[in-house]
């Protein structure tokens, strides 16, 4: 009896310690739930100034309780355009693009991805990349880049990412990229089966929820949200060409209604991702963005030929450090303007 209750206390003890070290130290955010160390951001950085993101009704927050805003690029499909999905290339769309956040588009239908190729290939270019975010003070999404459900898949994928990275301020988890034909309740049932499997390892983290007709149908989102989790938001898709005030006045309902938004996907182009470019509803989705303190995310980090939205030019190197010769129209346009936003 006397050996049990030594062992006891000695587990308690070892447990305040923990807790009073996790404390001193920059509390939830000093360990993951494998007690490894987290990255310190580096000073000025996004991560460095927020710390770590939570939902408070319709609102991103940060640490100190203000209302956050992050603006950023994403990449395109890992497993059409992997030269990109390099530590170089986050340092530069860090220093010189200067985006708060990165988009980790990994690729789970078609050739090669998640789930029609070699899984390993695909996990390991995402952690290249979330690694690599986690060094330069960025947050990272790690998005589930999908148009069908893959229940299984998903929540394979994501044990995996909250095991690695529960804990690191940087993440925000994107369950589902564009839901096409599927209803609401199919998202929705399959949303909260994988917020379940994240929440069992990242208490923290926000995650983002996709809606039908290629994330538009927010206000039918707004009609029936998910209920009993914190730090989530629905994600909202954009082109500016193809989708204009008609879907600013659904988000605008949904926003009245306390549904917290978030564009993880968007351009200036129609929703082919070419066609044209419209400006003037591209400004004026920026204009609505920033007014209401929406984060929001470019569509994408590629090469491919003839399309608009891609933004940077066939045969530009692999590694960063383009010159705006080297990028499309509409990437030498948004590298402007996420330069124009930033604070750094």
């Amino acid at each position: 009896m006397k050996k049990l209750y030594i062992i006891l206390s000695s587990l308690i003890l070892s447990a305040c310690v923990y807790t009073l070290f996790a404390e001193n130290s920059g509390g939830k955010n000093s360990f993951n739930i494998i007690d490894k160390p987290i990255v310190k951001a580096p000073p000025g950085t996004p991560v460095a100034i927020h710390g770590q993101l939570h939902v408070s009704g319709r609102y991103l927050k940060n640490q100190q309780g203000d209302n956050a805003m992050l603006r950023g690029q994403s990449y395109g499909w890992s497993n059409f355009w992997p030269q990109f999905w390099n530590a170089d290339v986050v340092n530069w769309m860090t220093t010189d693009f200067k985006v708060d956040v990165l988009r980790a588009a990994m690729g789970v239908e078609f050739s090669g991805g998640y789930v029609k190729g070699n899984r390993a290939a695909q996990v390991k270019l995402v952690k290249t990349v979330v690694d690599a975010a986690i060094k330069n003070g960025i947050y990272v999404i790690i998005d589930f880049h999908a148009h069908d459900i893959h229940t299984t898949e998903a929540k394979e994928f994501f044990t995996e990412m909250a095991k690695t990275y529960a804990g690191y301020p940087n993440i925000i988890y994107e369950l589902y990229n564009e839901p096409d034909h599927e209803t609401w309740d199919d998202v929705k049932a399959y949303s909260i089966e994988i917020i379940k499997t994240i929440r069992k390892y990242d208490a923290h983290n926000v995650i983002l929820v996709g809606n039908p007709k290629w994330d538009q149908s927010i206000k039918t989102v707004a009609k029936s949200p998910i209920t009993g989790f914190n730090n989530i938001m629905y994600t909202v898709h954009f082109y500016a060409a193809s989708h204009g005030k008609w879907l600013r006045d659904d988000c605008t309902y949904a926003l009245n209604k306390g549904i917290p938004i978030f564009v993880s996907e968007c351009n200036g182009t129609e929703a082919t991702g070419s066609g044209r470019i419209d400006y003037k509803e591209w400004q004026a989705w920026f204009t609505y963005l920033e007014k209401n303190q929406i984060s929001w995310i470019n569509w994408s980090i590629s090469d491919k030929r003839n399309e608009l939205c891609s933004i940077i030019q066939p045969g530009a190197s692999a590694k960063g450090g383009w010159p705006v010769s080297q990028l499309t129209e509409t990437g030498a346009y948004i590298r402007e303007r996420l330069r124009e936003y930033s604070t750094r």
